[in-house]
């Protein structure tokens, strides 16, 4: 078992990783695949980060929290508790997401909504609902009444106790929320209004939460009345033997690989570098084209203490930098708020509202604009559509590997500095910035300068928990 806390030195060395990066120029060169999950941020403050931040940095989308009307609490959850679709919510009004929408498109950012359409509200809350609708459990006036939901007749309370019964999953109630019949012509019908009513307001797309308990034939029925096409990612949690497999929803869209963070955080936690040398399809995950990856999510930083999440500083933003140049999936990058207990909800005034997102200030974590995160996003859009390259380990923790033609990433994580050694890179020769510790500002860069020779070969020195990353959009006149 490797190091499971850090020196002080490399405490130093984290806070470097986790730099504010300076002002940012010109958005990176070709596809733009990186999301930025902007947890509970309102809207304001979305169409603020869209402008300042993610659109000049790279990321190519925006994934945003439940929008309609849900119930009333501190709690973050409450935003995954609907009691209307109306769009009113402790982030913002509908004219304040509309305009969110609008802004982040000038910006080159594209808007997934995290939209929660398997279930209603419990009994946790009473109503009135935030924006004022009455609601009570199977009775949501004007949206659904008792008949709609399923009554599965289990365990005495309709809850799902049985994660081997696919019945059970898809038809009993998750932690007493009302689950809707999603079979049913009525509630899909209304469902596929709820997100044309997004699609009207210009939304990209939609993460469908808690997919795994929809069949996803009627996931599928809901996609074919949507007015137009959109993209989606569906949230199925993988389960060791159970009946309902992550695989069985790619045809309906993309699907979270939701054991990609929990084995990426197991190898640099205690196990080795080395073995990523084939992460993907060959550790038994999905397609690549079918899979969206990260390290962390909302869930998962609450309930998996196998994850990495923003609380393991500098080995979290390297693990971030391994997901960002590896060709598997499409990334997500987690954006936090510092929480003391698995429920507590964003900050927050004394009415409820979320506060504006000040990074690094108020809570606000921001692992987005991380210095090591955010410049990585240029490394992914700089070698999309490349293939891994020159892969190099040294049987431990010290790896490298290249993206074609287009970039270069070393991560030494042993606990002494590797110095002097010489990497086959397949880079054009020139003068690089080294985008883990530096900007290129211009025909400058504010970290080190590496120099590759016309053979593709340079030579870095690489300190213990920490990395050099080259791609041919830093590249230097």
């Amino acid at each position: 078992m490797r190091r499971l806390a850090y020196t002080a030195a490399v405490l130093v060395l984290a806070s470097s990783l986790l730099g504010v990066p300076t002002a940012a120029g010109a958005a990176p060169a070709g596809p733009k695949q990186v999301i930025a999950n902007l947890f509970e941020w309102n809207w304001v403050s979305v169409a603020s980060e869209c402008t300042s931040f993610l659109g000049p940095r790279g990321y190519g989308y925006v994934q945003v929290s439940p929008p309609q009307e849900h119930v009333r609490g501190q709690e973050w959850w409450v935003a995954y508790q609907p009691v209307s679709y109306r769009i009113e919510s402790r982030k913002g009004t509908r004219a304040q997401f509309a305009s969110m929408v609008s802004t982040c498109h000038a910006a080159g950012v594209k808007v997934i909504v995290d939209a929660v359409v398997n279930h209603m509200a419990n009994e946790d809350k009473t109503g009135p609902g935030w924006a004022g609708s009455a609601w009570s459990h199977y009775n949501y006036p004007g949206t659904y009444q008792a008949q709609d939901f399923h009554h599965c007749g289990r365990n005495g309370n309709d809850d799902i106790r049985n994660y081997g019964d696919r019945y059970e999953v898809q038809n009993c109630e998750l932690v007493n929320l009302a689950d809707l019949d999603t079979g049913a012509s009525y509630a899909r019908g209304r469902l596929a209004a709820y997100l044309n009513d997004l699609l009207s307001l210009g939304v990209d797309g939609f993460r469908m939460d808690a997919s795994k308990h929809m069949p996803a034939a009627d996931i599928a029925n809901i996609k074919s009345r949507l007015s137009r096409s959109a993209y989606m990612v569906q949230e199925v949690i993988f389960g060791a033997g159970e009946p309902i497999t992550p695989g069985e929803y790619t045809g309906n869209g993309d699907v979270h690989e939701f054991r990609y963070g929990k084995d990426l955080a197991r190898m640099f936690r205690s196990e080795r570098l080395a073995y990523l040398r084939d992460f993907g399809v060959a550790w038994g995950y999905l397609p690549s084209a079918s899979a969206v990856v990260f390290t962390d999510n909302h869930d998962t930083q609450r309930d998996d203490p196998g994850v990495l999440t923003y609380r393991d500083n500098g080995i979290y933003a390297l693990a971030n930098a391994f997901m960002l140049a590896w060709p598997y999936g499409s990334p997500t990058v987690m954006s936090s708020y510092e929480f003391g207990n698995r429920d507590q909800g964003p900050p927050s005034n004394s009415a409820g509202l979320t506060n504006n997102a000040t990074c690094f200030s108020g809570g606000w974590r921001c692992e987005h604009r991380w210095q090591v995160i955010a410049n990585m996003v240029g490394f992914r859009n700089a070698v999309n559509g490349t293939s891994v390259v020159n892969w190099y380990d040294n049987g431990n923790n010290h790896i490298a590997f290249g993206r074609g033609t287009a970039g270069y990433l070393t991560i030494n994580d042993e606990d002494g500095a590797i110095n002097g050694r010489s990497y086959d890179s397949d880079l054009p020769a020139g003068r690089y910035c080294d985008v883990i510790h530096g900007e290129r500002t211009g025909s400058t860069c504010t970290g080190p300068v590496i120099t590759v020779g016309s053979g593709g070969w340079f030579t870095a020195n690489v300190a213990a928990h920490d990395a050099v990353a080259l791609h041919i959009g830093a590249k230097l006149p």
